[in-house]
């Protein structure tokens, strides 16, 4: 029997997040779906999940990949501060992050990035990036001696609660003929540059990262990782506004990204900017996924998927049809990989449910996007699906 069955059993209540009772949301199809029957993957991340918040064992490790869904960062934040209240000490890392203040767009809600000095960016929008690019879709480069980036772990927006992060490794992605320095105190670190990255130890933990860069030339930056010591849960975002499924197939270094980052599950919620355009072909939304979900079962073979289908949207100021087309792509894709599936679509309400989501102030005037209180309904959903389904594993076993 695993760890958590009698704890997680008896504070079920305490566990879930509570959802206001919307009329347009069917609470009731709240719930991981395995299309296929069976999902070794995801029962295998369940139990390592239970055995981190229970036990205090092991590294769980969650990548959320999608488009502007994700990269403003509310949705994953809500999911993050959600998994994290289960346990006292369940922190294992801040992870991925991305200094967006030199690409010129929008950081995520959970941190904050500021940058000096002459920056070129580039992003997996478009074919042939100017830039080589892994799995945060973006890169940013400098020539400039005086350029520096920042990175604070300080959500953009005060909280209740919210979870503090510190770190004491630096993982900083890229190349180039400079080389990436970390100011700390008084001194300056220097790192050691193997497979892509640049790795730091710091001498002691922080919250706060201040990268500058040394020797002539130019230096092409694709992340960063903030990591600490301890085991635990660290759930990391990799999103790019504007991106498609196609997009993420421009990023060369993709899976050596996953690799790193070994992942125990990704949550797939690429898709609205698919649905978007005139020539959305199943099939081809399909293929794209394909190449993606096989790159990760490369990079780390016992990765648990997660897809999470299209929310609701409107398209030329109508419902937008293909959304439906998009989720019984996902389904089909989710029993090929024997993958898990959440039907959002078809929580939030079905076609046209993102009217009634407006109306309530959770839905932004364009019918697509999500007000800030939207994305923190969706990370509490989801993260309500997810320990159902935990619930549901420690009970089998």
């Amino acid at each position: 029997m695993l760890a958590g069955l009698l704890l997680l059993v008896s504070a079920q209540a305490q566990i879930h997040r509570r959802v206001p009772p919307y009329s347009f949301i069917r609470a009731d199809r709240n719930r991981i779906q395995t299309p296929s029957g069976t999902s070794p993957d995801f029962s295998l991340f369940l139990r390592k999940l239970d055995s981190a918040a229970f036990l205090g064992y092991g590294d769980v490790r969650i990548v959320h990949v999608g488009g502007s869904h994700v990269q403003g960062g509310a949705w994953t934040q809500q999911l993050r501060r959600n998994l994290l209240s289960i346990r006292y000490g369940l922190d294992g890392g801040r992870g991925l992050v991305f200094p967006f203040a030199a690409a010129a767009t929008n950081t995520p809600s959970g941190y904050i990035s500021r940058c000096t000095g002459e920056w070129r960016y580039s992003r997996c929008l478009k074919p042939d990036p100017s830039m080589p690019l892994g799995v945060t879709g973006m890169a940013v480069e400098t020539s400039d001696t005086a350029a520096t980036i920042m990175i604070d772990l300080v959500e953009q927006s005060s909280r209740e609660w919210a979870p503090g992060f510190t770190f004491r490794s630096v993982d900083i992605f890229g190349s180039g003929s400079a080389r990436p320095v970390i100011f700390m105190d008084r001194d300056t670190l220097e790192g050691v540059f193997s497979d892509g990255r640049y790795h730091f130890d710091l001498p002691h933990y922080a919250e706060y990262l201040r990268v500058g860069f040394r020797n002539l030339g130019s230096f092409s930056l694709s992340g960063i990782y903030l990591d600490r010591p301890q085991q635990g849960l660290t759930l990391s975002e990799a999103g790019v506004n504007g991106a498609s499924t196609g997009s993420f197939l421009n990023c060369e270094n993709f899976e050596r990204d996953m690799a790193f980052l070994r992942p125990d599950l990704v949550i797939f919620s690429i898709g609205i900017n698919d649905i978007q355009g005139a020539d959305f072909s199943a099939d081809r939304f399909i293929r794209n996924y394909s190449s993606l979900v096989d790159a990760v079962r490369s990079a780390s073979p016992h990765c648990a998927i997660l897809f999470t289908t299209c929310t609701d949207s409107y398209r030329h100021h109508s419902p937008n049809r293909q959304g439906e087309e998009a989720r019984m792509a996902f389904a089909r894709l989710a029993v090929s990989y024997d993958a898990a599936l959440w039907d959002v679509f078809d929580i939030m309400g079905g076609l046209g449910s993102i009217e009634s989501w407006e109306a309530a102030g959770l839905a932004r005037g364009d019918r697509v996007h999500f007000t800030g209180q939207g994305y923190d309904l969706l990370g509490d959903l989801l993260f309500n699906a997810i320990v159902d389904a935990w619930k549901e594993e420690v009970r089998r076993k």
